[in-house]
Formats: structure tokens, sequence, C-alpha cells
């Protein structure tokens, strides 16, 4: 469950510095965001809890749109550490937002699934923990038919591997970045929603998300969706076994660990390619 959470965010961060060439560190608090417009549709409008999945997508989605529109456009000729900090400075923004909003209590996503049980293999587990892995999976495979199969799909990867190349066979590279990002704040939408109901929602539950997908993606290769999702399942399974055969307390540290290892053997990421 927690690799899924993890794969979606770094999906989104993946596509993002692969087409815009931008580190979205505001990726984390957009699932926080994600996770209030659930709470919101299900406590307050009093909409059924796919309802708020879906509201935590649509809305994110247009909130990426605003954000590449207003903030990353008007930067795309200026130097490379712009986009660094005003990604950083979202962050901040979004943040501090929630806080003034919703302030500073925890708010528990209200799902049908997170109570009703269910035994795999002898483990008793909730149906919403279930829930996060398929719909996760079913959103990576829905990504990869996207980006291999359609023509928007094609442009984006096209865009990815050359702007200049991408530009000169007729490709908008501001509408593909627009169109990147809005799927990539989609993504981390959905992921503050999956896990709300299990973890609750406060305005800084982005922070240790985001940390963690920026360790994915370079341990799987910056740009890599594939190295995204296969990341997130190796990270988080080195957390897990980490946490219970040697101590909790460690439970971050053994992730960096892995990743200095990794970068010190292949510097490219598992699945990311060499620039030599």
């Amino acid at each position: 469950m927690v690799g899924s959470i993890y794969a979606l965010i770094a999906m989104g961060v993946a596509m993002i510095y692969g087409v815009m060439n931008v580190p979205d560190f505001a990726l984390g608090a957009k699932a926080m965001l994600g996770g209030y417009v659930a709470f919101f549709f299900t406590a307050i409008l009093h909409q059924a809890y796919g309802v708020a999945l879906a509201g935590s997508i649509v809305v994110l989605a247009v909130l990426g749109l605003g954000v590449e529109r207003w903030i990353f456009r008007p930067l795309t000729k200026a130097p490379a550490i712009n986009g660094f900090i005003s990604a950083f400075g979202l962050l901040l923004v979004f943040e501090n937002f929630a806080l003034i909003a919703f302030g500073s209590t925890y708010r528990r996503i209200l799902s049908p699934y997170d109570r009703q049980m269910i035994e795999i293999f002898g483990a008793n587990l909730t149906m919403q923990r279930l829930l996060v892995v398929v719909i996760a999976i079913v959103l990576m495979v829905s990504l990869h038919i996207f980006i291999k199969y359609t023509t928007i799909g094609t442009a984006i990867r096209a865009v990815a591997q050359n702007r200049r190349g991408a530009l000169l066979c007729g490709i908008h590279n501001e509408r593909i970045a627009g169109v990147t990002m809005a799927i990539g704040s989609g993504l981390a939408g959905i992921a503050g929603a999956l896990i709300g109901p299990i973890a609750m929602v406060y305005p800084t539950m982005g922070d240790g998300l985001i940390v963690k997908a920026f360790v994915i993606t370079i341990l799987g290769g910056m740009g890599s969706i594939f190295g995204a999702i296969v990341g997130g399942y190796i990270l988080s399974l080195i957390e897990a076994l980490g946490a219970m055969y040697i101590s909790v307390d460690y439970k971050d540290a053994f992730a960096f660990a892995v990743l200095v290892l990794v970068l010190a053997v292949r510097p490219q990421g598992l699945f990311g390619r060499s620039q030599r």
C-alpha cells in the first residue's frame, strides 16, 4: 500500500521533470490538498467516497494547469534555479493555505471501505488498503497505455526526449507541459485522497511524501516512469522489512542508505540512461 502511494507521486515527479526539467517539490503539498478536497466532498458535501476520489483528481489537475500556466511557463527561458525556487515556494504557499483554511487539526476522510476487513493468505487488512493498491495499479496501467499508444502520449515522450526536436516537428511544447503538469498533479491528488482515510489529512502530510518521491525518482532514474513505479515498491519494501527486523526508528535511514549505494554503483539510477 505504501509503495503504491509512493509510486503515484513519484510518477508525477518523473513526468514533470522529464518534460519540464523542473523538480516539482510542491507535489507532496498537492497530495495534501487532494486529501483535503476528498475530506470536503465527504464531510461537507456528504458525497460518496468514489465521488471524492474523482473530485480530487479533477480539482488538482485544474490546479496543475494553473500552476504551469502562471508560475512555470513564464520561467521557461529563465535559469533552472528559478524553477527550483518557485517549486519550493509553492510548497510553502500550499501548506500555509491549508493551515489557514483548515487549521492544524488532523482530519479523517470518511470511507466505507476503512472498516471492512478482508483476509488474504492469513493476513487481515481493511478493504481501504486493498483499494489503494488496486486503484494505483489501474492508474499505472492506464498511464502506460496513454503514454505509449495515444497521440498526446507520443507528444509527451517526444518533448521529454528532445524539446527542440519536438518543436520542429510541430509539437506545442507549452501545451504538452500543461497536460503533463495536470496529470502529475492529478496523480498526487488521488494519492492524498487514498491515504487520507488511513493516515488522516493535515497541512504538512506531504513533506515526507515528496522527500520519498524524489528518493524514488533518483533511485529509478530521473524522468523514468517505469523506474518510479519499481522504485516506489522497492523503497517501501526496504522500509517495511528494515522496520520489522532491525528498528522502526531507522526506517527512513534504510531507504537513504540504499539510495547512496545505488548511486555509487549506478549514478543514473536503476532505469535511467547514462549521460556519457
